[in-house]
């Protein structure tokens, strides 16, 4: 893996090199091992947390890592394209608009004992900016190469907070033209819904359920591209013990097997439909 500056990266993208990389400043990676017709996403992976930011942070580490995405980037790290965030959403979240992806406060509680300065709120912006200019190049690229794209957007959720009964995977669609991606959509679903999970987990699927896909890097990439679909594609924390900060790897090494299947052979049939 090289470590390239964000110019570097865009200018392999627009050469179609490909090439494993981290960006300079550590805050994202891409991987493009060959150039396809989809893509695949862990923005909430990351669970980096600046040093001069710890002290002035009300949030334990535990707390951040709870409302992280742990292991997303493993269950797509077998894929072609692989774009993940490094940084804690509690530093920056990728998936909100700039003018609100420094908290203030989260998840109900205020996140910072002083107001962070100015200074400290453009670093983490900058790194904001710079992954998404990678991700315009990136899109962009597919997009003129293929005709056509889909972007795999993988997040997980704390199901154990939720007092009714929740959903596996969750697929959030109020964002995406559903008139003309439905067939394509529910396809997906289905497919999500026939994963076999160790220990019995069950694995349930359903669209807009507990999320809506209302989230920055979905709308960011519909509104710039009017030829690829983003899923929103949730999964609940089956794969850990969300309470007691406990990861379950063979669950993870099974959705990471599964998904090596399901997303190439569902990406190919929305290629073959779409393509024209």
């Amino acid at each position: 893996m090289d470590r390239l500056t964000v110019d570097e990266i865009i200018t392999k993208i627009k050469a179609k090199d490909t090439f494993e990389a981290v960006s300079k400043d550590y805050s994202f990676t891409l991987k493009i091992e060959a150039y396809v017709p989809y893509a695949c996403a862990s923005i909430h992976d990351g669970h980096q947390f600046r040093k001069e930011l710890w002290e002035n942070c009300i949030h334990t580490e535990y707390e951040r890592w709870y409302e992280e995405d742990p292991e997303t980037k493993n269950m797509i790290q077998s894929h072609p394209i692989v774009i993940s965030g490094c940084d804690s959403r509690f530093e920056y979240d990728l998936n909100r608009a700039p003018e609100d992806a420094v908290f203030v406060n989260a998840w109900g509680k205020q996140l910072w004992h002083k107001p962070l300065s100015e200074d400290m709120k453009n670093k983490s912006l900058d790194k904001h900016a710079n992954f998404y200019k990678v991700v315009y190049a990136l899109i962009e690229t597919l997009e003129s190469k293929f005709g056509f794209c889909t972007v795999y957007d993988m997040h997980s959720y704390n199901w154990k907070r939720w007092d009714r009964e929740v959903p596996t995977w969750n697929l959030g669609t109020s964002n995406v033209d559903n008139a003309r991606f439905v067939d394509v959509i529910e396809d997906w679903r289905q497919s999500l819904s026939e994963i076999k999970l160790p220990h019995d987990i069950k694995s349930s699927s359903k669209i807009n359920d507990t999320f809506q896909g209302n989230g920055y890097f979905l709308k960011y990439i519909t509104k710039n591209f009017k030829n690829t679909l983003v899923l929103a594609t949730e999964i609940a924390k089956v794969y850990c013990d969300e309470y007691e900060q406990v990861i379950f790897p063979e669950v993870v090494k099974t959705v990471e097997g599964e998904l090596k299947i399901r997303i190439p052979k569902h990406a190919n049939a929305v290629y073959d439909k779409f393509k024209n």
